[in-house]
């Protein structure tokens, strides 16, 4: 089996675009959270600026964007960012690609709709709606040709994108992976429908408007963003020279096979999919000093992930460091996982861990979520898990160990 490592992050999101500006953003405590332009009282997270750099340059020239998806747009720029961050002086002609990006869910916010006369509508208008094109715009704009997979596996596909690239790259597939996130779901469709699915946040101001894990908690805030990550096999990357950031230890998967919306109550078939994770990397919960948590902001889930969290560090002398990016970025759906995977390796990396905003009264006073009272001074933070769950029951979680070259020889 071959072991993987990460050697290329990149992001487009509502803390930066780049390492330096998402360490800043999260020590001064900055975020975009505000009120929706298109609904009233919903608080959001946008993006508002895509970055002024090669990679927005070069999506820009491209004469095809206009039938990229908000969604698609994030996740190729996030893309174009990570091939840079990794520093291929070439790139392998078989390098997979492995994507999620869902369709804005709003007609009248696609460009070149013009639902009032079918006749006007823009050739080839159907690729905005399709999960896939993004890999495949990623694959143009690289000229790369190996195989491309776009996966739909709601608020988990993007850890799912990682674990399945993890996969490959473990069993020989490919000696090297793209796999690139996006989504957005702030257009008045998507806002309609998680309002009347009423899992959005409300009566609360923008900046206390996500608060994880808080008992005053009533729903998420959607955000919107992309994310990147290059995996190798460790001997591609030592072949090259590569600087690699972390190591992917274990990945774990599974179903509730119950509620299309809601998680199964006593998050039964999360915590296998967290024990999974730990199996495949041999390692025990005791191993772990962070766990980047799904944390959403709704009744259900956290109530469910904390019951979860319990039960995994029960008896355990030293518990890991509890985050929740989600309080910073707002919720993302399918790109949550890889954007919460770079936040948090790009912090531990820093010797710090993003703390959950807003968290004043917390529903489990018993687990460490990370506040401003957290101590970590000479502590590790070497060795982390990410968690996402998501609607349909379906669960997935990465364990993840940052490179320290010295003790890898």
């Amino acid at each position: 089996m071959q072991r993987v490592v990460i050697t290329g992050m990149g992001l487009c999101s509502s803390l930066g675009h780049s390492r330096a500006q998402v360490v800043t953003s999260l020590h001064k405590r900055q975020n975009t959270f505000c009120l929706s332009d298109v609904l009233p009282d919903i608080v959001v997270s946008p993006v508002r600026d895509t970055g002024d750099d090669a990679a927005t340059a070069r999506l820009k020239s491209w004469r095809h964007r206009r039938y990229l998806s908000r969604g698609g747009t994030l996740a190729v720029l996030a893309g174009l960012r990570a091939v840079e961050d990794a520093r291929l002086p070439r790139l392998p002609e078989d390098m997979g690609l492995i994507g999620c990006a869902a369709p804005t869910l709003d007609v009248a916010a696609e460009q070149g709709l013009a639902a009032a006369d079918p006749l006007l509508l823009d050739a080839l208008w159907l690729l905005r709606w399709l999960p896939g094109t993004p890999v495949s715009a990623l694959a143009t704009l690289l000229g790369v040709h190996g195989p491309g997979l776009a996966l739909g596996c709601a608020c988990a596909s993007g850890l799912a994108a990682l674990g399945e690239g993890w996969l490959r790259i473990r069993h020989g597939v490919v000696p090297c992976l793209l796999v690139a996130c996006g989504d957005s779901r702030l257009s008045l469709g998507g806002l309609l429908g998680y309002a009347r699915a009423r899992t959005l946040s409300h009566g609360f101001v923008p900046q206390e408007a996500s608060r994880p894990f808080d008992r005053a908690r009533n729903g998420f805030v959607p955000g919107e963003g992309g994310a990147a990550l290059v995996l190798e096999s460790l001997e591609h990357a030592r072949a090259r020279g590569a600087r690699i950031w972390a190591e992917v230890l274990g990945y774990g998967a599974s179903l509730d096979a119950g509620s299309l919306a809601a998680p199964d109550a006593e998050g039964r078939f999360a915590q296998r999919a967290i024990e999974k994770a730990l199996q495949e990397a041999s390692c025990t919960a005791a191993d772990l000093d962070w766990v980047s948590t799904h944390g959403t902001g709704t009744r259900l889930n956290d109530e469910m992930e904390a019951g979860v969290l319990r039960r995994m560090f029960a008896g355990e002398p030293r518990l890991p460091l509890l985050a929740a990016v989600k309080s910073w970025t707002g919720h993302l759906a399918s790109a949550c996982g890889a954007l919460e995977a770079v936040v948090c390796l790009w912090a531990a990396a820093e010797g710090f861990l993003p703390l959950v905003r807003n968290l004043e009264h917390p529903l489990a006073a018993d687990l460490p979520f990370v506040t401003e009272r957290t101590q970590w001074q000479g502590r590790s933070l070497a060795c982390g898990l990410v968690e996402n769950f998501g609607f349909g029951g379906q669960n997935a979680a990465l364990m993840l160990r940052l490179w320290q070259e010295k003790s890898e020889q």
